[in-house]
């Protein structure tokens, strides 16, 4: 039947070989704060005081 995938080799699998690995995030996002302070030193927006 080639509507089926052959699935055979899954159940011979095993996980107990896999390799422990810890994840570590790398990027990211900024803060709300982050973003204003960005664009208020690249002078796309200025501070309401003025500064």
């Amino acid at each position: 039947m080639a509507d089926k995938p052959d699935v055979s080799e899954i159940d011979q699998f095993d996980m107990t070989k896999l390799k422990k690995t810890e994840t570590e995030e790398k990027n990211t996002l900024p803060t709300k704060e982050g973003k204003y302070n960005a664009l208020v030193a690249t002078g796309f927006i200025m501070k309401p005081d003025g500064n």
